[in-house]
């Protein structure tokens, strides 16, 4: 997965009719800055007013999702999302002239499209991944559905579903990376079933609904008459079932296509969630309400301060041990403070430090209630991130990392002896002119114990 934001370099444009209002609309993309997002802007009305594509302004979910802003909509965003979100953007402004997300195709092929003609831009700043660390689990147990979370260094989908159709049987699919999204996922289309029109059309739904923007299954023999009723509602001389299977036997992109939909449909929806997500999701018949409500137990728990902490499995072989760790750091007992790495990349790193009551400086801070001193994890922190920013080079041997600054930093709970440090260093921006500015992070027990910035300079050997 990427490290570093994305915006679009250039304006795009897209138009085409709305699935449900059955309205023209035009859509723009816009590049944005640095930690922007994602927003829509109803450039058709006064002030043109934004939304920001978070969870929090669901106001509908009934075969589509729909946002809603101090009485402003737009629907049908789930398609145009999950192109964003399957291209790895993570700031862009999405004008619209209108309340409804255009159909097209109903997949996210044609947004993939115009997105792509518009080329990528890296940006200087890290993406804020929501990192799941544990099981995270939605039930509807009304309508059968459930929703789980894992931990997961990619963002991995998998999707089942279940119509208890002959036609349909069960399907599923995975999606392994998000990298894949456009070949596997981004051209599977939206569907619904032959008897379902009619309900749809008394709810005044799919007023822009086609045979091109949508599969139309067919479960069951109806009548003559019964299909003359539905080729008017649908604006067609004649709609034809040769056999059960799918209307006017329309080609399918992928044999399990249905599945793939609600695939996409979950990416799109999860999008609300605000940040790009590392983590195995794992959805049974799945829909918008569902998507939508796991969506919402996933940004709850990131106002909990519980969902990021880096997963640490004791026995996995680690990326350095303490050898390799000490051909790194020029730091010795007893003021090495780093016992394993494990985990590492161009923007990452993650270091653990098992905490003992031998430690010496036990023996005098706090002798009768020992803590560890909050300047030490704050110096543990440090050496992980040399170790990052050691990677960057190509001598590692010949130059030393040096800590410069320290902002804004907050010690959240008290660590004591056996307690096990989970130290977390990202990268804020590419080191320019051997300077690294980071965002560190300290957990125990997937509890945020400190958290803060800062900066560090790496210095040849012989400039000390």
């Amino acid at each position: 997965m990427r490290n570093f934001q994305r915006t679009i370099k250039n304006e795009g444009r897209i138009k085409g009719i709305g699935l449900h209002t059955g309205k023209n609309a035009k859509v723009k993309f816009l590049p944005a800055v640095i930690n922007h997002g994602i927003k829509f802007q109803r450039i058709d009305l006064q002030d043109a007013p934004i939304i920001e594509a978070d969870v929090d302004y669901v106001t509908t979910v009934e075969r589509g999702t729909t946002i809603t802003k101090n009485d402003v909509n737009i629907s049908t965003i789930e398609h145009l999302l999950a192109a964003v979100v399957g291209l790895q953007i993570d700031n862009i402004l999405i004008q619209i002239d209108s309340e409804e997300v255009p159909i097209l195709d109903g997949s996210s092929k044609e947004f993939i499209e115009c997105l792509e003609s518009c080329d990528f831009m890296d940006q200087d700043a890290a993406r804020n991944y929501i990192e799941i660390s544990d099981k995270i689990l939605y039930k509807d147990d009304e309508n059968n559905v459930e929703i789980a979370a894992y931990p997961h260094s990619n963002y991995r989908i998998t999707c089942m579903v279940d119509y208890n159709s002959e036609v349909l049987g069960s399907q599923h699919h995975t999606l392994n990376k998000i990298s894949k999204f456009k070949k596997e996922i981004s051209k599977a289309r939206t569907f619904c079933f032959l008897h379902e029109i009619e309900q749809l059309h008394s709810k005044n739904l799919i007023k822009g609904g086609d045979l091109n923007n949508a599969i139309v299954i067919v479960d069951k023999v109806l009548s003559k008459r019964k299909l003359d009723e539905i080729s008017k509602l649908m604006g067609r001389e004649s709609v034809e079932v040769k056999e059960e299977g799918i209307l006017n036997n329309t080609k399918l992109q992928y044999k399990n296509e249905p599945a793939r939909h609600k695939l996409l449909d979950i990416v799109g929806d999860l999008a609300l969630v605000g940040r790009p997500i590392k983590g195995h999701v794992i959805a049974a018949r799945p829909g918008h309400k569902s998507n939508v409500e796991f969506a919402k137990i996933l940004k709850k728990s990131i106002k909990n301060g519980n969902l990021n902490a880096p997963k640490y499995d004791s026995s996995q072989k680690p990326v350095y041990g303490i050898n390799e760790i000490k051909k790194i750091l020029h730091h010795r007992y007893p003021f090495l403070f780093v016992d394993k790495i494990t985990y590492l990349d161009e923007s990452q790193v993650v270091g653990i430090k098992n905490v003992t009551t031998n430690e010496p400086f036990f023996n005098g801070h706090f002798p009768e209630n020992p803590i560890m001193p909050g300047v030490l994890q704050v110096e543990a922190l440090a050496q992980v991130g040399g170790i990052l920013v050691m990677n960057s080079i190509n001598d590692p041997e010949n130059h030393i990392p040096y800590l410069a600054g320290i902002e804004k930093f907050r010690f959240r709970k008290m660590v004591i002896p056996g307690d096990t440090l989970i130290m977390r260093c990202k990268l804020l921006a590419p080191i320019k002119r051997g300077i690294a500015k980071m965002r560190v992070e300290a957990f125990v027990d997937n509890y945020l114990v400190g958290e803060g910035n800062m900066t560090a300079t790496i210095t040849k050997k012989n400039n000390e």
